[in-house]
């Protein structure tokens, strides 16, 4: 029950700021058991929207996960929180944003596109005996801000640039599912090295009008599990 509260904790903590790295840091050693390991990770995200003509944006990640091991050593049931987590796309074509002077600056330049989203993975991972892993299960996000970068060069590259709040304009909600594999160092004891791909299902666009776009990426990410071992 400790454990379990702990747990909720760093979750409600999660949604509220990014504080909650610091305090599963901290009590990582309480949560790990033979049944359940607990870690941060993080890595590199490249992103795309399909439905556009945009190029990969490159962010980067990190959050917390949980492995909760089965009855069957090698299944376990992973999950965690994405604390920061942008999806979107680069390169995308200027808009008309009705005003004169901003269509004149930004005719000639292009848009990137960045959505910054709460991740909460569900998945199913299943431990080879050679360290290696395959995890697959859905992925559900909530959406923080988001936010359209017109840039535009005049004297040097992208040196104007404006940006445009789309609150009012992307679902709050998305959804989707994830494949990955994954390595486990130091004989299955150490950090997880992980490929993981993202496809959302949703059509993040409010506006009926619009063509469709929904959330794609690519997540190359470190987990380091957190108290796994006794502190010296």
């Amino acid at each position: 029950m400790k454990k379990f509260c702990l747990l909720v904790l760093l979750v409600v903590v999660g949604f509220q700021s990014q504080s909650q790295i610091l305090i599963s840091l901290l009590l990582g050693d309480k949560l790990n058991s033979d049944k359940l390991e607990f870690g941060v990770d993080g890595g590199l995200t490249l992103s795309n929207l399909n439905g556009t003509t945009g190029k990969f944006l490159r962010t980067f990640n990190v959050g917390f996960y949980f492995d909760f091991k089965l009855k069957n050593p090698s299944w376990l049931i992973n999950t965690g929180l994405q604390v920061k987590s942008n999806l979107g796309a680069s390169e995308l074509p200027v808009y008309n944003l009705a005003n004169k002077e901003l269509d004149t600056t930004f005719a000639n330049g292009d848009v990137t596109r960045k959505i910054g989203y709460f991740n909460v993975p569900i998945m199913l991972k299943y431990m080879f005996k050679n360290h290696f892993y395959l995890e697959g299960g859905l992925q559900g996000a909530l959406r923080t801000k988001a936010n359209d970068i017109f840039y535009s060069s005049i004297n040097n590259e992208d040196d104007v640039q404006y940006s445009r709040n789309l609150k009012n304009d992307l679902s709050r909600i998305d959804f989707g599912s994830t494949i990955g594999i994954g390595y486990r160092l130091m004989g299955g004891n150490g950090m997880n090295l992980s490929v993981r791909y993202y496809q959302g299902l949703v059509n993040i666009v409010k506006e009926q009008a619009m063509p469709s776009q929904q959330n794609s990426a690519l997540y190359f990410n470190v987990g380091i599990p957190i108290g796994k071992s006794p502190k010296e």
